[in-house]
């Protein structure tokens, strides 16, 4: 669906993008993440066709933002980050205005306007002005211009930016309704926001990509410096407490164990080890005794511990 090859962007002497490459699947749900002036901005701007890139390509649905862009904005819905809203205007005007930019057929107005009014929960405020409404509703108007022409992709630039927690509960969930048809590229440096909504996060720094993959995978693999990791387990044992400890210290790189909980005989625990993963020995373990094994769990760092290890003393 969308396919970016060695992009690169100067502004004068300043090298924005430095040769970034990616891609996007039809369905998915793309956060990228990144710190002031990382370069997430740039990105966005050249996939919809604001800006030019210095070199490089990106091939959108089939086309070239470079030889078709008047086919590509067709494709898109955008919406950056300070939404292009006329506060003198009913939301109503407001979505037709839109339809006749985007070029939108007539005869598919009424439907695609039904759609995004209730789609983006438009209905009690379709006859208001835009600048009698809340933040939180003046971005889902964006949000229903931004898809009002039906588009293949969705493109946001800071969706939640300014609103209050109750507003970006209803946004996330919206560009999670909006993500079960169509591919939803999203840029933030909200971490919560990535780990509520994608299915993937693209870290970009100093205009690199240093990072692309689940944000569970990522909170996996770069959550810590080291190779060390947390599990926790559940099991089943008549073993007192120091026992269990005493044995599960036998195991080989395994140096500390926490009992959480100690109750009719079920113990949970959380052990610490130097190896990166330890979950199969401490299976094989687990298996040599008469112990019953209910689960166990790695536990993963969040997104905020992964940007900050992968980003601090570059921003």
């Amino acid at each position: 669906m969308i396919s970016v090859k060695n992009l690169t962007k100067y502004y004068g002497d300043f090298q924005a993008l430095k040769g970034i490459s990616f891609e996007i699947k039809s369905g998915e749900i793309v956060g990228i993440l990144g710190p002031n002036g990382a370069g997430k901005s740039t990105t966005l701007r050249i996939l919809t066709c604001y800006f030019n890139p210095t070199s490089g390509d990106a091939i959108i649905d089939g086309k070239s933002i470079l030889d078709e862009e008047n086919n590509v904005k067709k494709i898109i819905g955008y919406l950056p980050e300070s939404a292009p809203l006329y506060n003198d205007m009913c939301v109503f005007d407001y979505l037709v205005y839109m339809a006749d930019i985007q070029e939108l057929e007539r005869s598919k107005l009424n439907e695609r306007l039904h759609y995004v009014v209730n789609v983006c929960g438009l209905k009690e405020v379709i006859s208001k002005p835009i600048g009698e409404l809340s933040k939180g509703y003046k971005q889902r108007v964006g949000l229903a211009g931004a898809i009002i022409h039906d588009p293949k992709i969705l493109i946001l630039d800071e969706p939640t930016n300014g609103l209050d927690p109750n507003q970006i509960v209803e946004i996330r969930e919206l560009i999670k309704e909006l993500g079960k048809e169509k591919t939803v590229l999203v840029s933030t440096h909200i971490l919560s926001e990535v780990e509520a909504t994608c299915s993937r996060a693209i870290i970009i720094n100093k205009g690199n990509i240093i990072a692309d993959d689940t944000p569970e995978n990522l909170s996996l693999n770069f959550g810590n410096n080291d190779k060390s990791s947390t599990i926790k387990i559940s099991i089943k044992t008549n073993d007192n407490i120091e026992s269990v400890k005493e044995k599960l210290l036998s195991v080989s790189d395994i140096y500390k164990v926490e009992i959480e909980d100690n109750f009719n005989n079920i113990k949970e625990l959380t052990i610490y080890s130097n190896s990166e993963e330890p979950r199969d020995e401490i299976y094989r373990f687990i298996k040599s005794t008469d112990w019953i094994i209910y689960e166990m769990t790695r536990i993963k760092e969040n997104l905020e511990t992964v940007f900050h290890t992968l980003t601090k003393g570059d921003e």
